[in-house]
């Protein structure tokens, strides 16, 4: 039969403290991993150049807003046109990003939890360099000042930009 180890109180405590770190620390890699790892190739630059073409708005995601911080954000430039959100530029890594378009300028999570109801959820971002999300059909961006990128999982604010005034 073979001989079974006893394991003291003390011994408990110092095998978690000792592996209960690289459990974490594993967990979340893999967080932040699983998107990078799962993301569909982003659109081309010739793609990205064609889709930007008849664009009438346009706005800048940019690093230093209050709400982004050094695992959330987003710097490049958005252009939108009747038919679509092209973004040429990148995004911090993260899963399950949801674009929407605000009659307001946002740029923290309490910002965007306070007027998500006026917002209209346009669809996925899937890809962290370079998108082009279809809004949906009969979308008017006059109605819109500001387009949001917005982590559905983690209630966490990542980037946005104003692309017209509002009134």
């Amino acid at each position: 039969m073979p001989a079974t180890i006893a394991t003291s109180p003390r011994r408990k405590v110092l095998l978690l403290a000792s592996h209960a770190p690289a459990l974490l620390l594993g967990f979340g890699a893999g967080i932040y991993a699983l998107p990078i790892l799962t993301a569909p190739p982003g659109p081309s630059a010739e793609e990205v150049a064609q889709a930007v073409v008849g664009g009438m708005y346009s706005g800048e995601f940019r690093r230093d807003l209050k709400g982004s911080d050094p695992l959330h954000w987003g710097e490049g430039t958005v252009t939108l046109s009747p038919q679509q959100v092209v973004f040429t530029g990148r995004l911090a890594p993260g899963p399950d990003y949801k674009l929407y378009l605000s009659p307001e300028f946002v740029e923290t999570e309490a910002d965007f939890k306070r007027l998500k109801s006026t917002m209209l959820r346009v669809g996925d971002v899937k890809t962290f360099e370079n998108f082009i999300v279809t809004l949906p059909e009969g979308t008017d961006p006059s109605r819109f000042t500001s387009v949001i990128v917005w982590c559905e999982t983690f209630s966490q604010f990542i980037t946005a930009a104003q692309y017209r005034e509002p009134g």
